[in-house]
């Protein structure tokens, strides 16, 4: 772990192992919004609950495997991981509730045009500069959902959840920045556990002040949340926080816009939700873009 509390955040991981990485975060991540639909329970209910079991998961980890890593983090870092924490709460309770109300497809690619947020705030708040590649792979890509949208916009009644998820998008990219600040001197597993606890307990609190259901829920309720904790919470976002320490975070954002692909797929055989013909054209401008930042980002570290 010291290689990646170094200032820099790139040595000693090749450009295989953080592609890999983020393949696999974006992977886990795809099944997020299949598993919240079948949940059918409150949204916040549903983000506290996710939160919890992905918190006490990464949290036995560390404890277990690198306890003596806590005393990295220093008394500086708290309002830091605190902002990143709530920048995470605040994304789940936005995009959740933004899947209740308007269509997946919709739902999915509004809330991961969080490369566009991350590129403007590593802009002009951070040191990271955003490449004429890497603006092009973000326009690219963005083209790209826009294209998939058109084939499943909604009507008026959408409009607050297509909100929902565009606050879900800058809550992430939030997230994102703020994470790619403090992991460049906070190691993995610390950073990730305690942000994950803050969001949990921000989350509880929201959903028991709003009278959220969280008892008497079905089994299979309970199940589809804990499961959303564990794959694309434990081992998706989780893997992408481990990305912040080593590469942009405009690039792993990027690396997000595989998600609508991935669930508007899924939900195919599992929700009965057949795509419109633009997945084809979207889809493939989509990837475009992410390839193209996946070379951007590279070239940079070459």
């Amino acid at each position: 772990m010291d290689a990646e509390r170094g200032s820099g955040g790139h040595a000693g991981v090749s450009n295989a192992a953080l592609f890999g990485a983020l393949a696999l975060g974006v992977a886990a991540i795809g099944a997020a919004a299949i598993f919240i639909r079948l949940a059918e329970a409150d949204a916040l209910a549903i983000a506290a609950y996710r939160m919890v079991v992905g918190a006490g998961a990464v949290g036995v980890f560390a404890l277990i495997t690198a306890r003596r890593q806590f005393a990295a983090v220093r008394r500086e870092d708290a309002p830091w991981l605190l902002l990143a924490g709530a920048f995470l709460a605040a994304h789940f309770a936005a995009w959740i509730a933004s899947l209740q109300l308007t269509s997946l497809a919709n739902s999915v690619f509004l809330v991961t045009t969080t490369p566009v947020f991350a590129a403007l705030g590593s802009h002009f708040a951070m040191r990271d500069r955003v490449g004429a590649l890497m603006a092009f792979a973000v326009a690219l890509s963005v083209a790209g959902g826009l294209v998939l949208a058109t084939g499943e916009a909604g009507g008026a009644g959408h409009l607050g959840g297509d909100a929902l998820a565009a606050v879900g998008a800058v809550a992430m990219g939030g997230n994102l920045l703020v994470g790619r600040k403090v992991r460049r001197r906070v190691p993995f597993l610390p950073y990730v556990t305690i942000i994950y606890a803050i969001a949990a307990v921000l989350l509880c609190a929201a959903a028991l002040g709003s009278g959220a259901r969280m008892t008497g829920l079905p089994t299979d309720a309970y199940l589809w949340i804990a499961l959303a904790g564990l794959i694309p919470q434990a081992v998706g976002h989780s893997t992408l926080n481990w990305a912040l320490a080593h590469a942009p975070a405009t690039t792993v954002a990027m690396s997000t816009r595989g998600e609508p692909i991935i669930a508007t797929l899924l939900a195919i055989p599992v929700l009965g939700e057949v795509p419109p013909w633009t997945i084809l054209p979207g889809g493939a401008l989509l990837f475009a873009g992410v390839a193209l930042a996946v070379r951007s980002e590279m070239q940079a570290r070459a």
